[in-house]
């Protein structure tokens, strides 16, 4: 599968569902009240310029716009996600680019910090997408990420995910979304092999439970926007919201509240000093990349929950 057809399903789902992470993703709650967006933005706090890496419908671009001397950019390829973000509150002048991660519409040592949100598990071409990054921050710049990390366990999401499963198993092959990302993401390991040749320093890897707990019809919208349900038909959909909601009624707590639990990873690391002070220059590979059109939701391999992705290694909306 080619990063062209990945980005393709991408655009395709979220011009029908263009807030599908925001709406999955903003009420939820760690452990300290926080969402998983305001975590990523009090990570970033105290950093001047900011892009966020597949923006999507800009719910993160308001948080770190609210943020005293931050400036804000974004870049999606989602343009129904891009139009959402453009009603928010943000301050005039503010960029936001319909963009491919791995071809980014900036000169050098333009940011102070990158953030991505459930999105950067969902790009293709990784390393091109590490220089990228590397090459617009400046030296000492910060990445910081939100990287699905799977059901917290016993609870409705693991439900989901084992039905979602079986689904998925049984339905023909062009009911079936591409593979999406690089499983590399999706571990320390694996983000440090990617990152550390573009110059960042080993990551810093913190994992939060995320509580989506709710009544039950509000956590299946929530956990049926993982990209891997688009697909289905009807009836197959149906069939999984008859059984997630059997399955569902034996969780529910006395107060009709359904617990409902998914881990995030936050990632967070710097551009190292000596390597970025040599001189930036865009890799070939991406002076030829296609036209600008990028990440604009967030994906994940197959069945990995990221609510606009897929229910399994874990992350939740797109």
């Amino acid at each position: 599968m080619t990063t062209t057809s990945q980005e393709a399903f991408l655009r395709a789902f979220h011009a029908e569902r263009p807030a599908v992470t925001a709406d999955a993703f903003a009420g939820a709650r760690a452990a300290d009240g926080r969402s998983s967006y305001e975590i990523l933005r009090d990570r970033v706090a105290g950093h001047g310029r900011v892009l966020d890496l597949g923006c999507g419908d800009g719910l993160l671009l308001e948080l770190l716009a609210r943020t005293e001397g931050c400036r804000p950019a974004g870049v999606d390829l989602s343009p129904e996600a891009l139009a959402l973000a453009r009603r928010r509150p943000l301050p005039a002048g503010t960029t936001l680019s319909e963009s491919r991660a791995q071809h980014l519409p900036f000169a050098d040592d333009t940011f102070d910090a990158c953030v991505s949100h459930m999105a950067l598990m969902l790009m293709g071409e990784v390393e091109q997408v590490a220089a990228e990054v590397a090459r617009v921050l400046r030296p000492g710049g910060m990445l910081a990420c939100v990287i699905g990390g799977g059901a917290v366990g016993g609870e409705a999401y693991e439900l989901f995910v084992g039905l979602l499963r079986s689904a998925i198993g049984t339905a023909p092959a062009e009911q079936r979304i591409p593979a999406l990302g690089d499983r590399r993401t999706r571990s320390r390991a694996g983000l440090d092999s990617v990152l550390e040749p573009a110059g960042f320093a080993p990551v810093d890897w913190e994992t939060v439970p995320i509580d989506l707990s709710g009544p039950v019809e509000q956590v299946w919208d929530a956990l049926a926007g993982v990209y891997d349900v688009g697909p289905l038909d009807a009836a197959t959909v149906e069939s999984l919201r008859v059984d997630f909601l059997a399955g569902a009624k034996k969780l529910t707590a006395p107060n009709g509240i359904v617990p409902c639990g998914m881990n995030v990873h936050l990632v967070t690391t710097n551009l190292t000093v000596n390597q970025a002070a040599s001189p930036k220059t865009r890799p070939a590979a991406n002076a030829a990349a296609s036209p600008r059109t990028h990440s604009a939701a967030n994906a994940a391999a197959s069945p990995e929950l990221h609510p606009a992705a897929r229910p399994a290694a874990g992350t939740a909306t797109a």
